[in-house]
């Protein structure tokens, strides 16, 4: 009787609490969501954003011409990944009155804020609303990821669509063998969305069938082998209308991959191997090719890049994840959750530095893997306070404020360094500052937007005007279309430093210290991320340190 009576007690009590945890992940979404909407401009061009728009047009171009104009299925090697970012942000920019590269950032930041939301959703449904607040906080404040949301066309979105498969899968094992329509829906288009941003997508199904072995095992003990195997038939069954679904997304975004049934297996063994001509890039104070990077690449950049509380719980939530995948008492459907979302944040790294592909532009390619990092991370927090209110209770107040303090700390780099979050080394690697000269910060060139902007207001300012005849000429060490973009109508640019006006660097290592006036400046934490220089009338044989590649 006593324990119904404390039960009836508690349970209005617990479930304020959870209010209270799913009310701050609200606010949390919406303050996320809020920021982005008013800072989405300060992002610049990368490298690629160029390219991924011309190859957005060519797809819209194939679509509109009934297929009779297929300039997209051989265009660079675009082709072999699919363009539903690209797509969007092309269709948006004919409905919203932005300009293009403007609103494919504000695309950028809504993809990644639902992101956020779908991790919150999955890391509550496997560990309750604090676990679910907590991964939302650890992926909200973790500037890799937030960084490369706003500018980021593929690595981003493909993270979104992997843990949107995620939450699918997860739902599909709580309710094995019976999937509800809405479970088969997220399922396949999470399948659909993921193989269509990067062929990587296919990890998944590695998660899957590995995960799910332990309730098959299960079930041949309990229900017998000709049950068990009626049972995973009978779900493959009632999958099919979602895998068709996931198929028909696939082939929307991505549609070189459906032309030949073999395509996707063409580029998986095309990014395998790798398709570029190789270049030198900065790496533990070394000049490395990036073909050749060691086995410890990954492991080093996510120990100095991560937030040191993602770091500290994500490791925690792997360990105690495989003890209670190891534990006989722990149900098999929980047990294939854990697995899970232990794979899918620790095999791609694992495979990685197993197999050493060309590794390069930092953990860019990984971002993937960190929202399940965060829930592994949101669960050992939820654990940890769970145990501590059964055990310790005194110790919790602590726990919460060591919780808030290693947020606090990342938080604290973001808005330094806003905006080039993407760019972040935590404080066991000095933060950016002992980071400089060991590692690539800029690699995308973003603070040339900061950078023109600076120049053309300058020469406003002084009222300056270029010579008859022709426009500013301003030579460039970074990427040739963002510089251009950042600069203006009234400006060209160009490589070759002869002759020119003005020459823009990035602070990267391939990039000369210039012998002239520093007109402009763009620093973080005291490292420089862009200058602008004075070279006329000056003899400025080149602006490279090394031969660009």
């Amino acid at each position: 009787m006593s324990s119904i009576t404390t039960s009836a007690i508690d349970t209005p009590s617990r479930r304020s609490v959870e209010r209270t945890y799913d009310d701050l992940a609200l606010a949390v979404l919406a303050a996320v969501a809020l920021i982005a909407a008013l800072t989405f401009r300060d992002y610049g061009l990368g490298w690629d954003d160029y390219t991924h728009a011309e190859y957005a047009d060519l797809l819209l171009r194939m679509y509109e011409s009934g297929f009779k104009d297929t300039g997209a299925l051989s265009f660079a090697n675009l082709y072999m990944y699919g363009g539903g970012f690209d797509m969007a942000a092309a269709l948006l920019h004919k409905i919203i009155p932005l300009e293009l590269f403007e609103t494919r950032r504000l695309l950028g930041a809504a993809v990644g804020v639902i992101g956020l939301a779908a991790t919150w959703r999955l890391a509550r449904r496997v560990g309750g609303p604090l676990a679910g607040l907590a991964a939302l906080l650890l992926l909200a404040l973790c500037p890799t990821f937030y960084g490369h949301m706003f500018m980021n066309p593929k690595d981003a979105p493909f993270a979104v669509a992997m843990v949107i498969l995620m939450l699918g899968l997860v739902r599909l094992a709580e309710e094995y063998p019976h999937p509800s329509p809405r479970t088969i829906l997220i399922v396949g288009l999470g399948a659909g969305l993921s193989l269509g941003s990067r062929v990587l997508g296919g990890l998944a199904l590695l998660y899957a069938v590995a995960g799910f072995i332990p309730m098959f095992v299960e079930d041949i003990h309990t229900q017998g082998a000709r049950e068990a195997a009626h049972r995973f038939v009978h779900v493959l069954y009632v999958l099919v209308p979602g895998l068709v679904l996931g198929y028909l997304v696939m082939g929307l975004i991505w549609p070189w991959s459906i032309i030949k049934p073999g395509n996707p297996f063409l580029a998986a063994t095309y990014f395998s191997h790798f398709f570029e001509k190789p270049w030198k890039e900065m790496f533990d104070g070394a000049l490395v090719s990036v073909p050749d990077m060691p086995w410890s690449y990954l492991p080093t950049l996510f120990a100095l890049q991560m937030p040191e509380v993602l770091l500290a719980l994500a490791i925690a939530g792997v360990v105690a994840a495989v003890l209670m995948v190891g534990r006989r008492e722990v149900d098999p459907r929980r047990k294939t959750i854990l697995l899970m979302l232990t794979l899918a944040a620790t095999l791609p790294l694992l495979i990685a530095i197993v197999k050493r592909p060309a590794l390069y532009n930092g953990i860019r390619h990984f971002i993937f893997v960190i929202p399940p990092m965060t829930v592994l991370g949101g669960l050992a927090f939820s654990w940890a306070m769970s145990w501590m209110r059964e055990n310790r209770r005194g110790w919790q107040p602590a726990a919460l404020g060591l919780f808030l303090f290693g947020l606090l700390l990342p938080l604290g780099e973001m808005i330094r360094l806003h905006p080039y979050q993407y760019t972040h080394f935590n404080h066991i690697a000095g933060t950016v500052r002992g980071a400089d000269y060991r590692f690539m910060l800029d690699y995308w060139g973003l603070a040339f937007k900061q950078a023109g902007e600076g120049l053309r207001e300058q020469l406003a300012e002084k009222h300056e005007v270029p010579p008859a005849g022709r426009k500013w000429r301003v030579a460039v060490c970074g990427p040739q279309r963002p510089a251009q973009v950042a600069l203006g109508p009234d400006f060209t640019n160009g490589w070759d430093s002869h002759g020119a006006d003005f020459a823009m660097t990035l602070g990267e290592f391939y990039c000369k210290g210039l012998p002239a006036p520093v007109l402009i400046e763009i620093k973080r934490d005291d490292v420089v991320y862009a200058r602008v220089y004075d070279i006329r009338g000056r003899s400025i044989s080149s602006l490279f340190a090394i031969p660009p590649p």
